[in-house]
C-alpha cells in the first residue's frame, strides 16, 4: 500500500470497488483490478484518480456552482437547440474557472511519480469517471470525454479541466435527465494512467457474453489497429473473435469464430510539436488483409476477461458479465486491460421470456451489415451527414449516418432504427441502440449513398448476425414465449440448423440439442470454394475464379487451412451453442450440380442427368474424385472435437447406399484420424434409403445411430421425385407405406441397441408423424426451430396418453 497524504489524489493500489462514491465506477474498478488481479497476471497500467471531492472543490473555488444550477434549471432536453446552448454555457463556466492551484499541485506530484516509474515526460490518458458511472443497471460509458497521449504539465492541466467540463456535454445532460439522475448528485473523478502504446499495435473491446443474444458461454473480442477510440466511436469495422468459455477452462483453444474487419483507419499519436495529440491515418492494405492480433493473443485476452468476470462474479455472489477495454503495447508486445465495467444491457434482460421477431415477407435488399439486437423496424429513412443536421430529424424516422458519436444521442433516442456505414458490434451506434432496445445495422459501407431521406425502408435484425435493410414497409410480428415451468418430454426434442449465425439465439429455445447440423450452409455461405479447388488450384483455369479464391483465402497460411478453419468455426459455433448437449453434424451432402456451383467446382464435377440419385453422399468420400475434399472435412471435425474440446459433436454420414459403402467410409474416416469409439466419438448414418432399413442389422455394426431422412426415404419408398411439380401431390410422408418403413427403422435400431431419430421435414410439417413415431418408441425428433414448441406440446400429450395405456394394462394385469 502506497503512503498517500494527498487530499484529492488516490492511487490505483489504494482504491477498491467500494470507492465508487469517491472515484467513480471506472476508476474504482481499475483500482480493484490493479490491487487484486495484477498479482494473478492480468496486466493493468498504473495510475491515480483525482477524486469527486476535487470536482466539488473546482466548482466551489471557482464560484460557479449556483450559476451551473441556474443554467440547467427548467431545461427541456427534447429542444435540441436549447440543450446545446445551455450545455455550452455550463462547460464554459468550468473552463473559465480552471483547476485551483492547490489541486493542481497534487495532480502535478502524481504525474511526477508516474514519470519516475515510466520515464521523463511520460504519456498518460486522462479519462472521466462519473460517480454514478458504470453501475450494474446503468452505463455512463462515452458520456464524458477522454484525452489520450497527454504529456507535460500544460497539456495535463488543460486535459483535466476539459475532462471536468465534459460532465456537461449535451449527451451527458440528456442521459442524466432520462435516467433520473440529479445533475448535482453526480460528480466527476478523473483517471490519469500510463498510456499503452497501442498506436503502434492494436486495441479493442471485450464482452464476456454475446452482445446480441446474451449467450453467456462466450468471450466476444473486437480489435483494430491503433488507439481504441475508433472502435468505440464506430469509425472502423473491427476484427471479431469468439472464444468458448467452458472448454477454454478445461485447457482447450476454442476460438469458435473469427471475422476479418476492414480496419481502414487507425488512430496514432500526433506529430511532434503539434497541438493535436492524436490523429487518424490510413491502414496499409497488407495490414487490413490480416487480423490485428494472433490466436495466442486472442486466447490471452479471453483469459484476462474470464479472470475478471470470475473475480467480480465471486465478489458479488452472482453472475457478472463484463465490458472490458484492452490495448496491446507496440513496443513491448504486452497486452493490457485499460478498463472494465459491468455489462448493462443483456445481463439485465429477463431470461424466462423468449421474444422472436418474424418478418412476414421480403423485398429487394438495399443494404447489409452487422445486426445489432434481434428486432425489426420500418419507417422513413433520414440521412444525417453531420451533427449540424440533427435538429431536422423527426421521431420515428430511421437514422442513416456514416457513424455516430455521443453527441448524436438525443436524436438516437427518438429513432425507430439506426443504419451506419462504419462500425462494429462494439461501436457507439451498436452500444446505444442496444441500450435503447432498437434495431441497428452497422458497417454497411455505403448506406448514406444508397438510401435517401424520405425513402420507406424496413430494417431487420431478426435473421442472424447479418442485418438487412429492405425496400418498403414490410409486415412483421413478434412472438412471445414464456419459458417458465416448461416441461420436457422423455423423447428428445432436437433442432435442425444450418446457419451458425442463428445458433446462439436458437439455443435459448427449450431443446435437447441439434439433431441435424448441415455443413452445406457453411460451405456455400462461409467458404464458397469447392474443397478440391483448394487442394488442386492448378486445375482451375479461369483467372477471375482464381483471383476470387486468392481474395477469400488471404488470411490463411494455405488454402487447405482456409477450408478447415472456416468449416471448424461454423460447426464449432453450433456445437458450442448447445454444449454439452449432442450436436449431430452431417458431412457434406451436395449433389454434383450444387458442388459445381461453388467457386472452382465446375473443374471437379461431372454433369449428371439425375444428380438426386447420382454421385452424392457416402459414395464420394472414398472416391478419388473427392477423397482429398473429404479429408479436409474430417480435419475440420477433428479440430472441433480435439482443439476446441467440443466432444458433444456426433458425425453423421448421408446417403449411404450399401453396407460396403459403410465399411469404406468408416475406414476413410480412420485414415483421417476420426476413429469411431475413440474419445467418445459416435458416428450416425442418415436412414433415408430403404436398404438402410432392410439391412439395419448389418449397418448397425458400423454406426451408433440412425436418423430418418424423411424426404429421401419418402422419395425412394414411393418412387416419386421429390422435386417434381407434376407429382407433388403424390409425395406424402404420411403414406402408410412410408410410415411402416419408418416404424421398421425405429424398431430395428432399438433391437440393435442403437439410437433412433428423425431429422427430416416431416414432423415439422405434420405433428401427427411425430405422434406416430413417439408411439413407436423413437429416441429423438429433430425439428425446424419454429416447430419446436408446438411439437413439444404434442409429444408431451402423446407420452401422457401412452402412460395412461400402460397404467390401464398394469391394472388389467393385476386383475
Amino acid at each position: 500500500m502506497s503512503e498517500n497524504k494527498s487530499r484529492y489524489i488516490r492511487w490505483f493500489d489504494e482504491t477498491s470497488i467500494e470507492d465508487v462514491p469517491l472515484v467513480g465506477g471506472k476508476n474504482a474498478s481499475l483500482g480493484e483490478m490493479y490491487r487484486e488481479l495484477t498479482p494473478k497476471g492480468v496486466k493493468i497500467p498504473n495510475g491515480f484518480s483525482v477524486t469527486a471531492e476535487a470536482y466539488w472543490h473546482v466548482l466551489k473555488a471557482g464560484g460557479i456552482l449556483e450559476k451551473l444550477k441556474q443554467t440547467l434549471e427548467g431545461l427541456d432536453i427534447s429542444d435540441v437547440s436549447e440543450l446545446a446552448k445551455r450545455g455550452k454555457t455550463a462547460r464554459d463556466l468550468i473552463l473559465g474557472a480552471g483547476i485551483p492551484d492547490d489541486l493542481w499541485d497534487e495532480i502535478k506530484k502524481g504525474y511526477d511519480r508516474l514519470c519516475e516509474q515510466y520515464g521523463e515526460n511520460t504519456d498518460v490518458a486522462v479519462r472521466s469517471s462519473a460517480t454514478a458511472e458504470d453501475l450494474p443497471t446503468a452505463s455512463f460509458a462515452g458520456q464524458q470525454e477522454s484525452f489520450l497521449n497527454i504529456r507535460g504539465y500544460p497539456a495535463l492541466r488543460d486535459a483535466c479541466v476539459r475532462c471536468i467540463a465534459s460532465l456537461f456535454t449535451d449527451r451527458a445532460i440528456s442521459y442524466r435527465v432520462i435516467n433520473h439522475f440529479d445533475h448535482f448528485k453526480v460528480a466527476l473523478s478523473i483517471g490519469i494512467m500510463k498510456m499503452v502504446r497501442s498506436d503502434m499495435a492494436s486495441s479493442g473491446v471485450i464482452f464476456t457474453l454475446d452482445t446480441e443474444t446474451g449467450f453467456r458461454d462466450v468471450v466476444f473480442i473486437t480489435g483494430s489497429y491503433g488507439l481504441g477510440e475508433n472502435i468505440v466511436q464506430g469509425q472502423v469495422n473491427p476484427d471479431e473473435f469468439y472464444v468458448f468459455k467452458p472448454t477454454f477452462r478445461e485447457g482447450y483453444k476454442p476460438i469458435i469464430e473469427k471475422n476479418l474487419g476492414d480496419k481502414e483507419i487507425k488512430m496514432i499519436y500526433g506529430q511532434g510539436g503539434s497541438k493535436t495529440f492524436t490523429r487518424n491515418v490510413k491502414v496499409p492494405e497488407a495490414d487490413r488483409r490480416r487480423f490485428c492480433i494472433n490466436d495466442e493473443e486472442v486466447l490471452k485476452l479471453a483469459w484476462y476477461a474470464i479472470t475478471i468476470e470470475d473475480y467480480y462474479s465471486n465478489k458479488d455472489k452472482k453472475p457478472m458479465p463484463m465490458d472490458i477495454e484492452w490495448a496491446k503495447d507496440g513496443i513491448t508486445g504486452e497486452l493490457f486491460v485499460v478498463q472494465a465495467r459491468p455489462e448493462t444491457v443483456q445481463s439485465q434482460k429477463r431470461r424466462d421470456v423468449l421474444e422472436t421477431y418474424v418478418l412476414e415477407k421480403k423485398s429487394d435488399v438495399l443494404a447489409k451489415g452487422k445486426s445489432i439486437g434481434d428486432k425489426i423496424a420500418a419507417g422513413k429513412a433520414h440521412v444525417i451527414p453531420n451533427v449540424s443536421d440533427l435538429p431536422s430529424f423527426k421521431q420515428g424516422e430511421i437514422l442513416i449516418a456514416d457513424s455516430t458519436t455521443p453527441d448524436w444521442e438525443p436524436v438516437m433516442k427518438i429513432a425507430a432504427a439506426i443504419v451506419t456505414n462504419q462500425g462494429g458490434r462494439t461501436s457507439h451506434a451498436a452500444i446505444v441502440s442496444r441500450e435503447l432496445g432498437i434495431p441497428a445495422v452497422v458497417g454497411t459501407g455505403n448506406s448514406t449513398e444508397i438510401l435517401e431521406t424520405g425513402r420507406e425502408i424496413t430494417v431487420s435484425c431478426a435473421e442472424g448476425e447479418e442485418g438487412i435493410v429492405y425496400e418498403g414497409i414490410l409486415p412483421f410480428h413478434k412472438d412471445t414465449l414464456s419459458l417458465k415451468d416448461t416441461k420436457r418430454p422423455k423423447t428428445e426434442i432436437m433442432m435442425n440448423l444450418g446457419n451458425p449465425d442463428e445458433a446462439f439465439s436458437l439455443s435459448m429455445i427449450p431443446n435437447d440439442g441439434i439433431g441435424l447440423a448441415r455443413q452445406e450452409f457453411i460451405i456455400s455461405n462461409y467458404i464458397k470454394i469447392h474443397p478440391m479447388a483448394l487442394v488442386h488450384p492448378e486445375k482451375v483455369k479461369d483467372p477471375k475464379v482464381l483471383q476470387e479464391i486468392e481474395e477469400l483465402t488471404q488470411t490463411s497460411d494455405n488454402k487447405e487451412e482456409y477450408f478447415v478453419d472456416k468449416l471448424a468455426q461454423g460447426v464449432g459455433t453450433i456445437a458450442a451453442s448447445f454444449y454439452p448437449k449432442d450436436v449431430v453434424v452431417r458431412t457434406s451432402d451436395f449433389k454434383t450440380n450444387e458442388y459445381a456451383s461453388l467457386l472452382g467446382g465446375s473443374y471437379f464435377e461431372v454433369k449428371e442427368d439425375n444428380p438426386m440419385l447420382g454421385f452424392r453422399g457416402a459414395s464420394r468420400y472414398f472416391d478419388e474424385r473427392y477423397r482429398e475434399g473429404f479429408a479436409l472435412e474430417c480435419r475440420a471435425l477433428k479440430k472441433v472435437r480435439e482443439d476446441m474440446g467440443l466432444k458433444n459433436l456426433i458425425i453423421m454420414i448421408p446417403f449411404c447406399r450399401t453396407v460396403e459403402e459403410a465399411q469404406k467410409v468408416i475406414a476413410e474416416m480412420e485414415k483421417n484420424e476420426l476413429k469411431r469409439g475413440e474419445n467418445g466419438l459416435q458416428v450416425y448414418v442418415m436412414c433415408e434409403i430403404p436398404n438402410n432399413v432392410l439391412q439395419i442389422d448389418e449397418f448397425s455394426k458400423y454406426f451408433d445411430g440412425f436418423s430418418i431422412g424423411s424426404n429421401d426415404l419418402t422419395q425412394l419408398t414411393l418412387g416419386v421425385d421429390r422435386d417434381s411439380e407434376i407429382l407433388a401431390a403424390e409425395f406424402d410422408e404420411r403414406d402408410p407405406g412410408v410410415l411402416k418403413i419408418m416404424a421398421m427403422a425405429v424398431q430395428g435400431a432399438k433391437q440393435n441397441g442403437r439410437h433412433s431419430g428423425i431429422c427430416g421435414q416431416a414432423p415439422s410439417d405434420y405433428p401427427e408423424i411425430a405422434e406416430f413415431l413417439v408411439k413407436q418408441g423413437i429416441d429423438s425428433i429433430s425439428l425446424n426451430p419454429d416447430s419446436v414448441m408446438k411439437v413439444t406440446l404434442k409429444v408431451l400429450d402423446t407420452e401422457k396418453e401412452l402412460e395412461g395405456y400402460k397404467e390401464v394394462e398394469k391394472i388389467a394385469g393385476r386383475q
